[in-house]
């Protein structure tokens, strides 16, 4: 990786300094005299996968844009790798990756010839061959980019964003249409670019996508942000209440089952739904089916999941 460069150093509220490669206080931003951006305030540290989601309209990619220097914001104090975006450089530009949700590509040239393009416009670019290993390609450098599946084309983008060695990248929808399989592909590259230090800012509907590969999750409506955490704890998840759910045991009535402190229990077509549920009304249930003998199939025990804290931050809105 290059080698790191000047950038804010910010106090969390405990004190200590953080490297912060990204850095916004009171970013605003409208259309027409419509506002988009209200105030945002956000950090991105040095190494992290920072997730950036919201329903449409939120502001996500009037941000990303303002951030990667492609659009003027109205008020507010940013930089990026130390530097005003508004003001972007060649020197600035060449530290910066992005992967945008569609790029069109010659179909005629190769996956090689199309990074090696790219390659030259960078000061210190990684080896092509280097570059498409990275992404899983290092078998395709001779075939047309117009021969390759989607999942193949989506990673030949990220391959002409990694050539020039970024120290941040911007992913905008990365795993957009994709097929289980390729998801996967892309994750791993993902996560290996962690691995080497690369500070990534991507932009997402998937949840699960956030959680598998974020190591924070700022969520934007209506250009603000409403909550900024890791995404165990995002929305107070680690506090909330818990959900238990199992399979009604045969010749079972629920009016059988013990009684739960301040919980609920209701029949969701063949299983049994508990909540809230604390710790003492989950061993009073195994205790009750121990002594009943019977088996609690497909019991879980689960605190409310990504999706469900998205969407009551965002009002149910996707």
């Amino acid at each position: 990786m290059t080698a790191a460069s000047a950038v804010d150093v910010v106090r969390d509220p405990t004190g200590v300094e953080r490297d912060a490669v990204v850095s916004v206080r009171g970013l605003t931003m409208g259309y027409g005299g419509t506002p988009v951006l209200a105030g945002v305030d956000l950090d991105v540290q040095r190494g992290e996968v920072c997730a950036l989601v919201g329903p449409n309209g939120a502001g996500k990619s009037t941000t990303v844009e303002i951030l990667e220097g492609y659009r003027s914001r109205h008020g507010g104090d940013v930089t990026v790798l130390g530097v005003d975006p508004q003001h972007p450089t060649r020197a600035w530009r060449s530290r910066i990756g992005i992967v945008l949700q569609t790029c069109d590509m010659p179909p005629d040239l190769t996956a090689g010839e199309l990074v090696e393009r790219f390659a030259g416009f960078y000061p210190h670019p990684r080896p092509v061959d280097e570059t498409l290993g990275l992404v899983g390609l290092q078998d395709r450098g001779a075939s047309r980019a117009g021969t390759l599946s989607g999942g193949q084309r989506r990673r030949l983008d990220m391959a002409m964003a990694l050539v020039g060695d970024p120290e941040l990248l911007f992913l905008d929808e990365p795993t957009t249409g994709f097929d289980p399989s390729a998801r996967q592909q892309a994750w791993s590259v993902i996560a290996r670019l962690r691995e080497l230090g690369t500070t990534i800012l991507l932009t997402t509907h998937s949840m699960e996508e956030a959680e598998a590969l974020a190591d924070r999750v700022v969520v934007l409506v209506a250009g603000r942000v409403v909550a900024d955490a890791t995404p165990a704890t995002l929305g107070g998840r680690e506090q909330a209440d818990a959900v238990v759910r199992f399979r009604l045991p045969s010749g079972t009535s629920v009016t059988e089952l013990p009684a739960f402190d301040l919980a609920q229990a209701v029949i969701d077509r063949d299983h049994v739904v508990v909540t809230p549920a604390g710790q003492d009304d989950v061993r009073r249930l195994l205790d009750w089916a121990h002594d009943r003998h019977v088996t609690l199939v497909g019991l879980t025990v689960q605190r409310p999941t990504l999706e469900e804290t998205y969407l009551a931050l965002t009002g149910g809105v996707r």
